[in-house]
C-alpha cells in the first residue's frame, strides 16, 4: 500500500480548474490503486505554523547547534508534525492556481514550513546542498488565466511552475510531471476545451504513477 498526499492549493473549490484536474487524477489514480490511500490537504483550510516567535528562534537554535528552551521546542513541534506528515507520503499530487505570476501565498508558507535543514535537506561544504525527499515521484497541475509554457512569449513571466520545480528539486525531487491548463480566461469554449485536454492527460499519468 502507498500513500499519495495530495496538496491543493486553491480556495475556489469545484470553481477550480487545478482541484477539478487533480480530482479527475485521482479518480483514475484511485481506479489503478485500489488498495493505495489518497490523503488531501486544502492548504486554505488548513492551519499551519506561524514562521516566527519562538518559531524562528528554534529554526535559529537549530542552525547554531544550540538547545531550544522549552518555548521553542513546542513551538518547533508544530513545524516538525507539517514536515512528517509531508515526509510520510510515497508520492505526492499538487494543484496549483497562478496569482500574480507566481504561486498562492498558502503554499509558500506552506514550502518555508517544511524546507528544513536535517530534515528535508542537508548541507556540508564538502557537498554542498542535498535533497532528502528522495526516490519519490510527484505530479503538479498548474491552472493559468493565461499562456506561459516553455518556448512561448509568455514563458518569463512564469514564476508558479519554475519556483515549483526548483523548491521541489532543492529537497531532493527528480521525478516531476506537470499537467498544464492553460488560457483559463480566454473564453468558457478555450478554458473548457483546455481543461478537457488536462483532465485527459491527468488519467493516463495517473494509471502508471
Amino acid at each position: 500500500m502507498k500513500r499519495l498526499l495530495h496538496i491543493e492549493v486553491s480556495p475556489r473549490g469545484e470553481r477550480s480548474c487545478s482541484k477539478t484536474v487533480a480530482d479527475a487524477f485521482i479518480d483514475a489514480y484511485s481506479q489503478g490503486h485500489p488498495t493505495d490511500r489518497v490523503k488531501t490537504i486544502n492548504l486554505f483550510k488548513f492551519r499551519l505554523p506561524s514562521f516566527d516567535g519562538d518559531v524562528i528562534n528554534a529554526k535559529y537554535a537549530i542552525m547554531h547547534g544550540m538547545p531550544h528552551t522549552d518555548e521553542q521546542k513546542k513551538a518547533w513541534a508544530q513545524v516538525e508534525k507539517v514536515i512528517e506528515q509531508f515526509k510520510r507520503a510515497d508520492k505526492y499530487l499538487f494543484s496549483i492556481p497562478m496569482w500574480n505570476f507566481g504561486i498562492p501565498y498558502k503554499l509558500k508558507h506552506y514550502i518555508d514550513i517544511i524546507t528544513q535543514p536535517g530534515y528535508t535537506f542537508s548541507f556540508s561544504p564538502q557537498d554542498g546542498y542535498k535533497g532528502l525527499v528522495t526516490g519519490k515521484p510527484a505530479v503538479c497541475v498548474y491552472a493559468r488565466g493565461g499562456e506561459y509554457a516553455s518556448g512561448t512569449p509568455g514563458e518569463i513571466h512564469d514564476f508558479q511552475k519554475k519556483y515549483i520545480d526548483h523548491a521541489l528539486g532543492f529537497i531532493g525531487f527528480t521525478d516531476i510531471k506537470s499537467i498544464l491548463v492553460e488560457g483559463t480566461l480566454f473564453g468558457p469554449e478555450v478554458a473548457e476545451a483546455r481543461k478537457k485536454a488536462a483532465i485527459e492527460e491527468a488519467g493516463k499519468i495517473a494509471e502508471t504513477f
